[in-house]
């Protein structure tokens, strides 16, 4: 049987977001989405992906787009 593990709902929220592959992720730390942003920035490294914070919930959206469209064109 697998280990269980208590942890809020934020960080369950990041944690199943990298079980489903996450490996990149842009944002920006506001409420209540802070601890999502503090999780990724603790674990992404510990995978190999990459946070990276933006200095505005514009420019992270805007770095999403130029993610999505470079993906797109592998």
């Amino acid at each position: 049987m697998a280990e269980k593990v208590l942890m809020k709902g934020n960080e369950a929220i990041a944690e199943a977001a990298i079980k489903a592959g996450c490996r990149h992720y842009f944002g920006y730390p506001i409420t209540p989405q802070t601890e999502i942003a503090a999780y990724m920035a603790k674990r992404m490294p510990k995978i190999g992906g990459v946070f990276l914070q933006a200095e505005s919930e514009v420019s992270a959206i805007n770095m999403v787009y130029g993610v999505a469209g470079a993906v797109s064109e592998l």
